[in-house]
């Protein structure tokens, strides 16, 4: 079973366990004779395959209870297995979700650590710093480069942890592990979109 999961940047591909990405520029030209079951958010891909016989949408599939308007197929994937739980995937994009008894109460959006180095350099080349993956929240920084860091890093761990509280977090995407780290109850699984998807094929049988 192949699957795929489409972003604004990848296809992140998982064959029999193996993980593979490809630009989504090369994505353009990449030709198969293999059935793969994909997710997308990126317009302009997901309208290029909509009519390719070897690639089946998987987001008529999903259900989620919930009245959040314009809820993603990527939030949806993240949060399908979780019954309880705040939900983290911390890619190009933070999301943020909240499930209660397999029911989502909601979430909102932040920009990805990416985007936030960017932003800081754009203000000044001064600012063009790499995060400090070892950043201490307890203390103010006494450096620049940690100052830019705590910057990014403090206000979105704080801003997860004011709606987790006690809640086991849940975290995936290329960022997910390093922001695991800043929480007790925190469960990081890099494949947990693959793991949705999985299940969704075999309870639907698709």
């Amino acid at each position: 079973m192949i699957l795929c999961d489409i972003g604004n940047t990848n296809a992140t591909f998982c064959n029999d366990g193996v993980i593979s990405k490809m630009k989504l520029d090369e994505f353009k030209e990449y030709k198969t004779n293999d059935k793969i079951y994909y997710i997308c958010v990126n317009d302009e891909t997901k309208n290029r395959l909509k009519d390719s016989k070897n690639f089946i949408d998987l987001e008529p599939y999903f259900e989620l209870d919930t009245i959040y308007q314009g809820l993603g197929v990527d939030r949806i994937a993240v949060c399908y297995n979780i019954k309880d739980g705040v939900i983290v995937d911390a890619g190009s994009a933070i999301t943020v979700d909240v499930m209660m008894n397999n029911k989502h109460l909601g979430g909102y959006i932040l920009p990805g650590i990416f985007h936030m180095l960017k932003a800081y350099e754009n203000i000044s080349p001064r600012l063009k710093l790499p995060i400090n993956s070892q950043i201490a929240l307890d203390a103010l920084p006494q450096r620049t480069t940690d100052a830019v860091s705590y910057g990014i890093v403090k206000p979105i761990v704080t801003l997860i942890n004011d709606i987790a509280r006690d809640k086991n977090v849940y975290f995936t995407g290329g960022d997910g592990q390093f922001l695991s780290k800043f929480f007790k109850n925190a469960i990081y699984d890099k494949n947990l979109v693959f793991r949705s998807m999985q299940n969704l094929i075999k309870q639907k049988r698709i």
